[in-house]
C-alpha cells in the first residue's frame, strides 16, 4: 500500500468545550502510528475531533505543507483529507460491504494512491464484499470501516478506540489486520486506546494526555502510582476494588 508522503503533522488547540479545558500541543511523525493514551476525560477524543475539524476550538493544525487551521483559516471537515474510525463502525446499512468501501472513494477527488484491491487484500475483505453489513461481526464491521477510511485517500488517519466496543474474540480477530496496516502505512496515524497491550503491538510512539494537556513521558511516570510500596493487605484491597469495578484479571 502506498500513499503520497506527508511531512510532520502538528499544531495546538486551546479552548473550552462545555466545562472542559483543552490546551494541547502535539506533533506526529510523517508515517506510522502514534498512540494517544490517558485516563478517561483527559481530552483524547476532544483532541482527535479538533484534528478532524468536527470540534472547532482556537488553534492551529498543519499536515505536511497544508494548513488546515490557523487564526485566519479553517478547512471544513469534509474538505480535509482525513480518515476517521470511531468506536462504532457506523456503516451504511443500505449498502453492501463493497458499497461501503467505494462510498469512501467516491467522497474524494484525490488521485487514488491507496487502491481498492490493495485495501481489500490488506484487511481480508474479499469474502465479505457481497454481504450485507447487517450480517457482519463486530470485528468485520470495523475492518470495513477502516477500509472505507483508507479509500478516502487520507493524508492523516485518526482512530478513536476502534476496538473498545468489541469482545475479546473480535479483538483477537482484528488485531492482526491492524498490525499488517501498521507495517504498510505510509501516512501518519493517531490511535487512541486505553489498552496497553494494543499500544505495545501497534504503536511506534506514544503521547500521554492528562487534564487536557500532552505531558512528557517522565511526568507520566512520576504521576502513576506503583504497587512496589504496598503491603499484601493493601494490594488485596486494590484487587478487590478493581473486580468490583468490573475489571477482569
Amino acid at each position: 500500500m502506498s500513499a503520497r508522503p506527508t511531512k510532520d503533522v502538528g499544531g495546538r488547540f486551546c479552548g473550552t468545550v462545555g466545562g472542559f479545558r483543552l490546551d494541547a500541543e502535539f506533533n506526529l511523525a510523517p508515517s506510522g502510528i502514534t498512540a494517544l493514551s490517558g485516563p478517561s476525560g483527559s481530552g483524547k477524543t476532544t483532541l482527535l475531533r479538533c484534528m478532524a475539524g468536527l470540534t472547532r476550538l482556537p488553534g492551529s493544525l498543519y499536515v505536511g505543507d497544508e494548513v488546515w487551521q490557523d487564526p485566519h483559516k479553517f478547512v471544513e471537515p469534509h474538505r480535509r483529507a482525513v480518515g476517521v474510525v470511531f468506536q462504532e463502525a457506523s456503516l451504511l446499512a443500505h449498502l453492501s460491504v463493497r458499497g461501503n468501501l467505494t462510498y469512501g472513494a467516491k467522497r474524494t477527488s484525490a488521485r487514488a494512491e491507496i487502491g481498492f484491491a490493495d485495501t481489500v487484500e490488506l484487511l481480508g475483505l474479499a469474502p465479505l464484499l457481497t454481504r450485507s453489513v447487517a450480517n457482519l461481526s463486530g470485528g468485520e464491521r470495523q475492518r470495513v470501516a477502516l477500509g472505507r477510511a483508507l479509500l478516502s485517500q487520507p493524508r492523516l488517519l485518526l482512530m478513536d478506540e476502534p476496538l473498545s466496543s468489541l469482545d475479546a474474540g473480535s479483538k483477537a480477530e482484528i488485531l492482526p489486520y491492524l498490525e499488517r496496516l501498521h507495517r504498510s502505512l505510509a501516512i501518519p496515524a493517531l490511535y487512541i486506546s486505553h489498552d496497553a497491550g494494543e499500544i505495545a503491538r501497534l504503536a511506534d510512539r506514544v503521547l500521554h494526555m492528562r487534564e487536557g494537556k500532552i505531558v512528557p513521558a517522565d511526568a507520566v511516570k512520576a504521576m502513576e502510582p506503583t504497587l512496589a510500596g504496598l503491603d499484601s493487605e493493601a494490594r488485596d484491597r486494590l484487587a478487590l476494588a478493581a473486580i468490583r469495578a468490573g475489571l477482569q484479571p
